[in-house]
């Protein structure tokens, strides 16, 4: 959260005429009492975002046997189960007998998808990603507490490091505006280009 997704999906969409699958973050019925009491709906928040991210891939899937299109997805089914997840199991919000069966399940469903073509790695330092998501004024996101996002932080390098799906690209958010900065998008433009 605050890293940039939203804005980088929406800036693929017009670069490339990308169709954009957005998180479903406003559908989960879970995520602010999940804000709220962590270890009380952990579980459900997950099977919530492992489910409907199936379906997210799933429908990408189909989509780009018909249409032929590019796709853009702002988080991947992996993220979830191996960073969010994992820091729950981790922080004991979900306990090993439930982690089991997440786990199952993450795997069956994860059989039936094809990974990315290309990963788009935004990485965003803790005091980058604490300013944002205090100016974008979102009311669960204000009491996050901040070793949460730490342990998320520590979480997603360690699984970029060993992510081996398809050829992957880090884009350093703290430092690049390809948003505004003319000479930063050509850059990003050129990069991704090169591996589409």
């Amino acid at each position: 959260m605050g890293a940039g997704k939203s804005s980088i999906v929406a800036w693929l969409r017009d670069q490339f005429g990308m169709v954009p699958f957005f998180e479903p973050n406003e559908q989960n019925p879970y995520l602010e009492d999940f804000y709220g009491d962590m270890k009380r709906w952990a579980l459900h928040s997950q099977l919530f975002f492992l489910v409907r991210r199936f379906q997210i891939h799933k429908d990408i899937d189909a989509r780009a046997k018909g249409e032929g299109r590019p796709i853009v997805q702002d988080r991947t089914i992996y993220e979830d189960a191996e960073i969010f997840a994992e820091h729950l199991h981790r922080a004991g919000h979900i306990d090993d007998r439930d982690w089991a069966m997440y786990q199952d399940l993450y795997a069956t469903l994860r059989r039936e998808i094809r990974p990315p073509d290309l990963l788009v790695y935004l990485r965003c330092p803790m005091r980058t990603l604490t300013k944002r998501i205090k100016r974008r004024g979102r009311t669960f996101e204000q009491t996050i507490p901040t070793a949460y996002l730490a342990s998320l932080e520590q979480l997603y390098e360690e699984w970029f490091a060993r992510y081996a799906l398809s050829p992957a690209i880090v884009v350093e958010t703290d430092k690049l505006d390809y948003v505004e900065d003319l000479f930063d998008r050509q850059e990003l433009l050129e990069t991704i280009r090169a591996h589409l």
